[in-house]
C-alpha cells in the first residue's frame, strides 16, 4: 500500500521513508521540483521512495497522480504552500487528515491574530492595510510603534518588516507596492523579548510539548533566519507553562492532531504568539529533533496519516542525547553559486559537524534578504543547546559562498 507526500520540506524524506516503511508502506512524492530535494533524494538508495514528477500547483493533475496510485492509505504534507490542497484531496479522498477549514484559518495569519485576540490569548490584534504609504495613520492608529507587517499566507520570512517609526513605515509601506504577496499585507504590535518555537504532537485536541527550539534572526530592517537550537533547556515551570499555553492556543485555533511549529516570544508578560504552523519545522528542526530526542519523529507523522494515535503522544522523551544547532549560509549577494570555501575545514571544528547543502553550483540566487538567500547549512552538536549554537556558528563562519553575476 502506499502513503503520498504532496510536496515536502527540503529535509526529512529519508526519516519519512523509514517511518513508511516500519508502518509497511512505500512513499511516494508527488513533486513539481526535485531540484528541491537534490540532497535528500541523493544520498537515498534508488528503491527508498517513488518520485512522481507533476504540475502540484494543478489541483486537478494532482487528483490524477494520487488517484492512480496503487491502495493509496494515507496522505502527508509538511509544507505551508500545500496544505490547503492536502487537506481538501484526503477529504475528498477519504483520507484521515485535519479539517480543511481549520487548515485554512491556520493559513492566514491575520484571521488567527485576531480570534486569539478575541479569545483573550493573544494581547494586540492586527489590522488588513492596502501596501501604500497611505495606509501610515491606519497602522498607527491601530497597532502603534514600533510595528510588524506582513503576508498574511507567507512563508520563508519572506516580506516581513519591522518599522520603528513613522517615516521607515511610510517607506515600507511604499516597498510593499512592489511586493507580491499569498495573502494579504497587515500589521500587527512589534513583541519584545527573545524568540522561540514550540516543537508539539496533538492528538484528538491533546496537545504535548516536544521540545522549545531557540531561533536567532537577522538584525533589522532584513527579517530572516539564521540560527536555531534545540532542544532549549528551561526551567520545569517555565515549561510547563508554555505547554499550557500552547496547547490552549493551538485548541483555539482548531488545531486537533498532528505537528505544530509554533513561534513565540518570550515577552516580560510570558509567551506571546508570532504565528503557527501546523507541520514540523523547516530547515534542519526535525532533524535535530530526531538525532536529540533519539527517535524517528516522522514515524508520528506516518501514524497520524494513518489515523492512528501517535505512539510518540505517550513515550517517555529520551533527553539524553545530544543536543543539535545549525546556522544557515547565506550568499552575499544575488547571482549564480559557483562553490563555496571552506567546507573542507568543517572536520576540524569540535561537535561532529555537518553540512546540509540546500543550492548547487550553478543555482541563481535570486535575492539575499530572506530564505531564498541560503545556500546550505552547518549542523553541529554538543551537551547542551546553547554549546552546540556556539559550535555550529563558530564552524559556520569558516563557510563562505562564491557566488558570480547573473547577467549577461
Amino acid at each position: 500500500m502506499t502513503i503520498a507526500a504532496l510536496e515536502s520540506l527540503s529535509f526529512g524524506l529519508g526519516r519519512m521513508a523509514a517511518a513508511a516503511a516500519e508502518a509497511g508502506h512505500e512513499l511516494c512524492l508527488l513533486t513539481a521540483d526535485r531540484s528541491v530535494y537534490r540532497h535528500e533524494l541523493g544520498t537515498l538508495p534508488d528503491d527508498a521512495l517513488t518520485v512522481i514528477d507533476v504540475d502540484t500547483f494543478d489541483e486537478t493533475a494532482t487528483r490524477r497522480a494520487l488517484a492512480a496510485l496503487p491502495d493509496l492509505v494515507g496522505l502527508l504534507n509538511t509544507t505551508d504552500t500545500w496544505s490547503v490542497p492536502a487537506a481538501d484531496l484526503a477529504a475528498e479522498f477519504g483520507l484521515p487528515g485535519p479539517d480543511p477549514a481549520a487548515v485554512r484559518l491556520l493559513r492566514d495569519k491575520y484571521q488567527v491574530r485576531e480570534l486569539l485576540h478575541r479569545r483573550g490569548l493573544s494581547r494586540s490584534g492586527a489590522v488588513r492595510v492596502a501596501p501604500s504609504p497611505g495606509s501610515a495613520d491606519e497602522v498607527v492608529r491601530a497597532v502603534g510603534l514600533p510595528a510588524v507587517l506582513k503576508d498574511s499566507s507567507g512563508t520563508s520570512s519572506r516580506n516581513v518588516w519591522i518599522v520603528q517609526d513613522e517615516e521607515a513605515l511610510r517607506r515600507t509601506l511604499d516597498e510593499a507596492a512592489q511586493q507580491q504577496f499569498m495573502g494579504e499585507l497587515f500589521a500587527e504590535a512589534f513583541l519584545a523579548g527573545p524568540l522561540y518555537s514550540a516543537e508539539t504532537l496533538s492528538w484528538d485536541g491533546v496537545t504535548r510539548l516536544l521540545g522549545v527550539l531557540s531561533r536567532q534572526t537577522s538584525r533589522q530592517p532584513a527579517v530572516r533566519e539564521e540560527a536555531a537550537a534545540f532542544p532549549v533547556a528551561l526551567p520545569q515551570a517555565e515549561s510547563n507553562a508554555i505547554e499550557q499555553w500552547v496547547g490552549d492556543v493551538l485548541n483555539a485555533a482548531g488545531h486537533r492532531s498532528g505537528f505544530a511549529h509554533v513561534e513565540f516570544v518570550l515577552t516580560t508578560e510570558g509567551p506571546e504568539l508570532v504565528e503557527i504552523n501546523r507541520r514540523i519545522g523547516g530547515a534542519l528542526v526535525g532533524e535535530v529533533m530526531c538525532r536529540s530526542l533519539g527517535t524517528n519523529v516522522y514515524t508520528a507523522m506516518v501514524e497520524e496519516a494513518l489515523g492512528r494515535r501517535p505512539r510518540l503522544m505517550d513515550a517517555p522523551l529520551d533527553h539524553s542525547g545530544p543536543a543539535h544547532a545549525f546556522v544557515l549560509v547565506y550568499a552575499d549577494r544575488p547571482g549564480v553559486l559557483k562553490d563555496w570555501h571552506g567546507l573542507d575545514e568543517l572536520a576540524a571544528f569540535p561537535g561532529n559537524v555537518r553540512w546540509y547543502p540546500t543550492r548547487a553550483p550553478g543555482d541563481v540566487v535570486p535575492q539575499v534578504g530572506d530564505q531564498r538567500g541560503c545556500t546550505g547549512i552547518v549542523l553541529a552538536e554538543a551537551a547542551t543547546a546553547e554549546l552546540a549554537q556556539h559550535r555550529a556558528w563558530s564552524a559556520a563562519t569558516r563557510v563562505r559562498p562564491v557566488v558570480a553575476d547573473s547577467g549577461p
